[in-house]
């Protein structure tokens, strides 16, 4: 018997691995970090949607680095990679019959290219412009489950980022932290059910 009725999936760091792009881009992790850094202290106040490359354009100038690097991003946005073992992970999954779903800080059009990168096959796609809310703001994680017709207590939230910890959970969603480059859990939250620096403990959670 399922544990859980769906798996929701943050797209840009627990499926792909868009930490080697933004770094690449940037010349070296150290640059590529403090990029993405400035990226998500933007995004997380931001409040209401407002475009995300427009975002990424800003958090780069805010690092001290060229806006350009967006424009960059933006061009090489097909060169993303799933992380290893994504692709069958995801087919695994569609075989049993679990519905999977993605919230994503991300637009639209780069969002649907990033999913299509995945290999995978979901039900629901929430992305940040399509529900007018960047993560973790309530309203992606509201949205996915509205789309997929499930409750909270039964659809797992695979985490990437730190902030989708709390995010998630303060939707009722049990979470699963891919934790893959050891980031700290934001000050005061709850820790997940899982952290792990892959997916490999996912089906067994599942499954049993």
């Amino acid at each position: 018997m399922r544990r859980y009725d769906a798996v929701v999936f943050d797209l840009l760091t627990a499926l792909m691995d868009s930490w080697t792009l933004w770094n690449d881009v940037a010349g070296s992790a150290e640059r590529g970090l403090a990029w993405r850094k400035q990226y998500l202290r933007i995004t997380y106040g931001c409040g209401a949607y407002r475009p995300y490359e427009a975002l990424v354009a800003e958090a780069a100038e805010a690092a001290g680095f060229p806006r350009a690097w967006a424009a960059q991003l933006d061009a090489r946005w097909g060169e993303l990679k799933p992380w290893v073992g994504v692709p069958p992970l995801l087919a695994d999954l569609a075989g049993h019959a679990v519905r999977l779903g993605i919230a994503t800080n991300c637009s639209n059009r780069l969002g649907g290219r990033a999913v299509e990168l995945t290999s995978g096959s979901f039900a629901a796609v929430v992305t940040a412009e399509s529900c007018g809310f960047y993560k973790p703001h309530s309203e992606p994680y509201r949205a996915v489950l509205a789309t997929l017709g499930t409750k909270p207590a039964r659809t797992l939230f695979v985490a990437g980022s730190a902030s989708d910890v709390p995010g998630a959970t303060a939707a009722g969603m049990p979470v699963y932290w891919h934790n893959r480059i050891a980031l700290p859990l934001p000050a005061g939250a709850a820790p997940p059910m899982v952290e792990s620096p892959t997916l490999d403990a996912l089906p067994r959670l599942l499954f049993g």
